[in-house]
């Protein structure tokens, strides 16, 4: 199936270099997870902080067990500091 996968920040470097706009669009498998884009794209887990699914928070505790669906868009944020 295909999905638009997409990295903010400090994550953005590591899309590959034919990423546009923070995005790429995918292959995966039918069962993929959130959490095996995570491992694929070789994102720290505590880095991956903040993950959105067609627009909707994953809880942490999700990210293993619910599986993508064809078109879905799956946005991931790293932890922000500031002030």
């Amino acid at each position: 199936m295909k999905l638009t996968f997409k990295l903010f920040a400090s994550l953005t470097d590591l899309l590959p270099k034919e990423a546009r706009d923070h995005a790429i669009d995918i292959d995966v498998a039918d069962n993929a997870t959130a959490l095996d884009l995570i491992d694929r794209f070789r994102i720290p887990r505590k880095s991956a902080h903040l993950v959105l699914v067609n627009g909707v928070y994953l809880d942490p505790d999700e990210r293993g067990e619910a599986n993508l669906r064809d078109g879905d868009t799956i946005a991931i944020w790293p932890p922000v500091a500031g002030g």
